[in-house]
This record gives C-alpha cells, structure tokens and sequence, in this order.
C-alpha cells in the first residue's frame, strides 16, 4: 500500500488552494470534513449493526449448545 508523506501532502494542498482558490479553499476543507463525518458515521452504524447480528446468532448457538448438554447429561 502506498504511503504518503508529508511532502506529497504539501504538494496536495498547494495544488488544491492553488485550483480551488485561497479564498473558498476553507470552504471546501469543511465541506470534505462534514463528508468524512458522515461517512464515518454510516460505517460506525453498519458495524454496530453486525456486532448485533453475530452476537444474536452467537447467542442462539450457544443455547442450542447447552441444549444439547442438557439432553447428553439426562
């Protein structure tokens, strides 16, 4: 996986303020950080999502398990 160094970062931003303007470029940056926000958020929403389904389904072969414990041991 690439990396990106600080170098390269400086090289964005000068690019980016130069295309985009100094004037609406904190415009943008705020703008892409309300986007990264709520992305973050959806992921955060889908993981809690699956923590729930697993721990459910976890659950249910658990009971099942001690289920047949208790069959074995009748």
């Amino acid at each position: 996986m690439p990396q990106i160094g600080w170098f390269e970062l400086l090289v964005i931003v000068v690019v980016a303020i130069i295309v985009i303007g100094p004037k609406d470029f904190p415009v943008v940056l705020k703008k892409i950080g309300s986007w990264i926000r709520t992305i973050k958020g959806y992921f955060t929403d889908v993981q809690s999502n699956l923590n729930q389904i697993t721990d459910i389904e976890g659950n249910q072969k658990s009971k099942s398990e001690k289920d047949k414990t208790k069959e074995e041991n009748e």
